[in-house]
């Protein structure tokens, strides 16, 4: 085992390499000077000229980007050039939230997913199940930025059962958190249907069902069971995929996470916020695949991690 993570942590380091590139490059081709927003419109030409070379935009973008990526290495992200604090500050703050609104999503996204999956599975071809699967057609088909719009409009303006601004923090992530969480429920609800109903069909099921065991037990001791390896692939690989799109999610409802943050950086052309901030993304979403990985040697004893 140990000897697999150590692998694994190593093969971490392209991929953030590569990321880290992308992300460079991607960020430093975005329209507008950075080194005039933050002189401000009224600024000369040498005031412009001045803060430059101050940050190091005169520089090629080679000399750049290994200046950048040697200061990840020290721990240093940089310093923003929107607030003047330390990018480390900035993201210690926001990344905590992120991860708290990415981990509500993905718990109610397979507490919900797993059990409309398996009502889905159990009353195949029932009204149940085409009133199920309808859902997460549904779920899978509205976009984010739009449901969020609409249950703020209903739960928060007409019915009033929330406040806009919420003032503590559980009742601030009700919304964000079904938003989020409805794409990962669908996905999980459909994955969990066609994994347990092919479990359904195997031989040992009408096995176990001849030898008398009962309907909960065949469904959760060993439909279930057997299923939970497909169930845990997608549900790691939607937690990785929520901690990213939660960018929409947290503009719509302000939530104060790294999506808010690396929007609001992008309109200031704070490059060393949205670099690191995307990287920290990356990272996550990669340490989350290795963390599903473990997890299969945990539940099925049968995988062996080499």
């Amino acid at each position: 085992m140990a000897k697999y993570i150590f692998k694994r942590m190593l093969s971490l380091i392209p991929v953030l390499i590569v990321v880290s590139l992308l992300v460079f490059l991607m960020v430093h081709m975005m329209p507008g000077d950075p080194a005039r927003l933050i002189a401000g419109e009224q600024a000369t030409t040498e005031d412009v000229e001045r803060i430059r070379v101050a940050y190091g935009y005169d520089k090629p973008l080679y000399v750049q980007y290994f200046k950048y990526v040697g200061g990840i290495l020290q721990g240093n992200f940089g310093t923003s050039t929107r607030t003047g604090r330390p990018v480390a500050e900035e993201l210690a703050v926001r990344y905590p939230n992120t991860l708290l609104l990415a981990a509500t999503s993905t718990i109610v996204a397979i507490i919900g997913g797993v059990g409309i999956g398996l009502l889905s599975a159990v009353k195949r071809f029932s009204i149940w199940d085409n009133l199920c699967m309808f859902l997460a057609l549904i779920g899978l088909s509205t976009p984010a930025f739009y449901l969020g719009l609409m249950l703020m409009l209903v739960v928060c303006v007409k019915l009033q059962w929330l406040p806009i601004t919420p003032q503590s923090t559980a009742l601030s992530l009700i919304l964000p958190t079904v938003t989020l969480s409805s794409r990962s429920l669908a996905t999980i609800a459909r994955m969990t249907r066609s994994s347990t109903l092919e479990i359904l069909g195997q031989d040992y099921i009408q096995t176990a069902r001849a030898q008398g065991f009962s309907k909960r037990k065949v469904i959760f001791g060993c439909a279930l069971k057997n299923a939970m390896n497909a169930i845990v692939t997608v549900a790691g690989l939607q937690f990785g995929l929520l901690i990213g799109g939660a960018v929409i999610t947290e503009k719509v409802f302000g939530w104060p996470g790294l999506g808010d943050l690396i929007v609001t950086s992008i309109k200031a052309r704070d490059f060393q916020v949205v670099q690191s901030a995307i990287l920290v993304i990356a990272a996550s979403f990669v340490v989350v695949n290795l963390i599903v990985d473990l997890l299969y040697a945990v539940i099925n004893p049968r995988i062996k991690l080499s």
